[in-house]
Order: structure tokens, then sequence, then C-alpha cells
């Protein structure tokens, strides 16, 4: 194998891989990249045999072949290459030579017939939606799935395509983030499956424009393909639970509220809440909010708001970082609350699909 190509080609390239390989690992060639020249491309692509990617970058090809390579120190290597042109060239012992200026390393790799095979989807269950759709969809959901190992079916996010609609919901049992967008979806390819935690994270990573996308699913296997780069990823294997009747009923009063002038109250106030029994105090009144967090030992904070609400006094409390996540990643002016009372839970939604519930918190 020998070819010829960009620093810049190379390094996004190899960028897309480092969070895919472990040095923690059984297997010493899963620490490596696999790396295949042919017809104009350089293929690279890592695998922790959960997770894997696949990415196609532009090279002057002069001899195809492949190599696997420790993904991280040729990612440091190819960092500090003081020439934009990089030359690779593979030898009989799967040497591996890098020339870039005055610059020239030697690496010694695995041959590419030792790494795992990459996964297959089947193709009878495939769908489309934009890359900046999809990377909305898991800004709005993501932050609200579980870290709890031992609930390991809530370490992910629910996709269900489902009614012409996907479906997105993420869960920790405290709160709960559901988003949704039209999609045709034929009656015999309707299903639901649990995307694992980190290939949400890299998914978040890796979506761009308005370019499209494609998700194919076979029985525990989905592949996102967005042309250039190919993300595959194992499913959870379990139920999730019913999200739906999380859901509360009707609710007696909605509040009407500017988010960045909610979460900025809501970031002051908790400054002075304790991590033990983290909580912040909503207290509403006509048109009024206090937001207020009493610490013994430590002190006390409030801040009032002007906001939209006719509705009876109440107070109810909430976790504050659990009620900043959503505010944070809404791209609204306005949100509303809606809530039943003190003791159940509190939905926050906004102009979209979309809806998050939360848990009261209670006080003394």
């Amino acid at each position: 194998m020998k070819c010829i190509l960009s620093k810049e080609i190379l390094l996004n390239g190899l960028q897309l891989l480092q969070n895919i390989v472990s040095n923690r690992t059984t297997l010493p060639i899963l620490s490596n990249a696999l790396l295949r020249a042919e017809n104009g491309r350089l293929m690279l692509a890592a695998t922790d045999l959960d997770v894997s990617i696949r990415t196609y970058i532009d090279a002057k090809v002069e001899k195809p072949g492949g190599i696997t390579l420790p993904a991280k120190r040729l990612f440091t290597i190819a960092r500090e290459l003081p020439s934009d042109e990089i030359t690779f060239e593979i030898d009989s012992k799967n040497g591996a030579s890098i020339r870039s200026g005055a610059s020239f390393f030697k690496i010694h790799g695995l041959p590419e017939e030792e790494y795992p095979a990459f996964p297959k989807t089947d193709g009878k269950k495939v769908f489309k939606i934009t890359q900046v759709g999809l990377r909305d969809m898991l800004k709005r959901t993501a932050y609200a799935m579980s870290t709890d190992e031992s609930r390991y079916v809530l370490n992910g996010i629910l996709f269900s395509f489902k009614d012409n609609k996907l479906t997105l919901v993420a869960t920790d049992g405290r709160r709960m983030a559901l988003v949704e967008q039209e999609m045709e979806i034929p009656a015999n390819q309707e299903t639901e499956v649990i995307l694992p935690t980190k290939a949400v994270n890299e998914l978040q990573r890796i979506l761009g424009g308005d370019e499209p996308l494609t998700i194919s699913l076979s029985e525990n296997q989905i592949a996102f393909d967005l042309g250039n780069i190919v993300l595959y990823s194992k499913l959870v294997d379990g139920k999730y639970p019913n999200y739906r009747q999380v859901v509360p009923a009707e609710a007696k009063e909605r509040v009407v509220i500017e988010r960045e002038l909610l979460l900025n109250a809501v970031h002051r106030v908790s400054l002075l809440a304790s991590d033990k029994s983290t909580s912040v105090k909503l207290s509403f009144g006509k048109n009024t909010l206090e937001i207020a967090a009493n610490t013994p030992d430590v002190g006390e904070a409030k801040e009032t708001i002007t906001v939209n609400y006719k509705g009876k006094e109440f107070t109810i409390a909430f976790n504050p970082y659990f009620l900043m996540d959503p505010l944070r990643n809404l791209d609204s002016d306005e949100i509303f609350l809606d809530f039943i009372d003190e003791l159940s839970p509190g939905v926050l939604k906004y102009n979209k699909p979309f809806l998050y519930v939360i848990m009261p918190m209670r006080t003394a």
C-alpha cells in the first residue's frame, strides 16, 4: 500500500475514530485503526465491538492495500507533522513509513486480516431523515439518559418508528425528555429500538447540516449512513418502560416564561443549593415567580422574575440541574410550564413536538 494525502484531511478522519478505540482492551488490535487505500480513497475505521465507525477520505493511491495501526499514536504523529502533504507506505512486514517534509516515522502495525469484520444490516428496515433533524432531536433528549448501569435499558435513547413519526425518548426515572418528528413509516416497518449512550454521543459529534441520513436496522444492529461516514452500533437488549404513562393528565395551571430568563435565574440561585438535598423552590404568584434555595450552614438565595401567570398561588421544588438541562438545549425564546399540583410532576413544553416531565422534590 502506498498513498499520498493532505494532513488536514487525514487529521479530520482520524479525529472521528479517537473516541471509539480503547487502550483498555484484552484485544490489542482494537487499539488500532484499520486503513485501506483503493480507488482514490483511504478508508479509516475503528471498532470496540459494540460501536464501529468507518469514514472515507480523498487520497492519491499509488498502490492499494491495507493495514491496522495504533490509532491514538497515529493521530498524535499526524498532528505534529511539518508539511501538509503526507506519504504512507506499507512494507511486507506490516511496517508503516510516514513521510512529511523533513520528517520520517516508522510504526509497526498488524495485518488487516486480523481486524474484526464490520457489522452488516439486512436492509429490511430503512428510514431517511436529515442530519440536522436528528442532531436537534438528540440535543433535546440526550441529557435525560440514565448513567445508572444497573438500569441498563435506560442507558440510551429509545428510537420509536411508529404512526408515521420518529419519537426519541430518554429518561433516568426522575425526568423524561420526549421529541417527535413526522416521518413516512410503512406499517410493516414499525419498530422500537434502544440506542446505547456511546453511540448517541458519537452521533452527536458527527451529525452535520441538511445532508440526508439513512438509518438501517437489523435484529440487533443499527447503522447511520452519512455518505462518507457510517456509524454502526449494537442495540441495547431489553424492553423500554411505557413512557406514555409517565406523562401527567391535563394540567390545571400553565405558566408562560422567557426561557433564558428562567435559566439564568435558576442557575444563580442554584449556587447556594447543597449537593445532598439539591432543590430550588419555585413559588408562583400573580405574574411573579420567586426562585429560592435555602441551605443550612451555607446560606440562602432568592430571585424574583416576571412571568405570565394568573392562577392560584403555589410552591413546588425541583432539582435545579434537571430544570436547567432542557432550558439549555431548546431553541425557543418562550417555554410553558404545566402543573397539576405541588406533588405531581411538572411538564415543560414549547412550540414544537417536545415535552419534558420532571418529578418534584419533597421539601420540609
